[in-house]
């Protein structure tokens, strides 16, 4: 679904990721793993459009993405998320997520005055859906409450809740684990597993080793903006190259 061939970054001087070739398949949970400084979310950023690799190339679909406005990736069905999330804090949860829609009828002036019951329409069928979303991701009960009021973990499924009102065909992930309590890093696991049997393909960016190991296969490791191997679980753990990346050396 994901091919990425020979993506490179440079900032000034500085060679952030460096010919980075992998590809992700279509209906896995792909885990993208590496200590600080790695070049993971330069790696993310450059998929998701945020800003263009300085070469290399990009397809997702069988569509190219490098060079193309970061909407297009949304609009084809690529989606991702923060690890810092920003929902509009004064709306409500339930909002967060109607916003998250493009064209919507209601964001066109004219639309309000000549069109005010295809505007009402659509916009009764995006709040069934929100609901439905809001119900499958355990947050149903706070629809009608701030989402500055949301925890850590809440903020996380509201992010996840966004991005699938957009009906995406893959999710790019940016440490969902990461400042979340074990029982909501649960449900969102259980989430990510349940969304991964209905047909989305995911690639997960995370330090938590046990969610990696548990959740994605394959795995794929980054060191100093090189892809250093890719891998099932026990062979990811047993490779002295990660250590090597991770510990600073291979225990005797």
């Amino acid at each position: 679904m994901l091919k990425i061939t020979n993506l490179a970054k440079d900032f000034g001087g500085l060679r952030a990721v460096d010919e980075v070739s992998f590809e992700v398949g279509e209906r896995t949970i792909t885990g993208l793993i590496g200590p600080n400084g790695a070049g993971k979310t330069t790696t993310f950023n450059m998929v998701a459009g945020m800003f263009p690799p300085t070469s290399g190339e990009i397809y997702f679909a069988g569509e190219r993405l490098d060079g193309k406005p970061d909407y297009y990736a949304f609009r084809s069905g690529l989606v991702r998320t923060f690890q810092i999330p920003r929902p509009f804090g004064e709306m409500t949860v339930l909002e967060n997520l109607m916003m998250a829609p493009q064209h919507q009828l209601g964001e066109q002036f004219w639309n309000t005055w000549f069109r005010m019951g295809a505007v009402r329409a659509q916009e009764r069928k995006l709040r069934d859906q929100a609901r439905e979303i809001l119900e499958f991701l355990n947050l149903d009960h706070l629809a009608g409450e701030a989402a500055k009021t949301l925890s850590g973990g809440q903020h996380k499924l509201l992010e996840l809740g966004r991005v699938l009102m957009s009906d995406p065909k893959m999710i790019l992930l940016d440490e969902p684990g990461a400042g979340i309590n074990p029982t909501l890093l649960g449900e969102i696991v259980e989430r990510i597993t349940a969304l991964n049997e209905r047909g989305i393909t995911f690639l997960i960016i995370e330090h938590n080793m046990d969610l990696v190991m548990n959740l994605c296969q394959p795995i794929l490791v980054m060191a100093n903006g090189k892809l250093l191997m890719e891998g099932d679980a026990d062979s990811v753990r047993e490779d002295p190259r990660v250590l090597e990346a991770f510990l600073g050396g291979v225990p005797a």
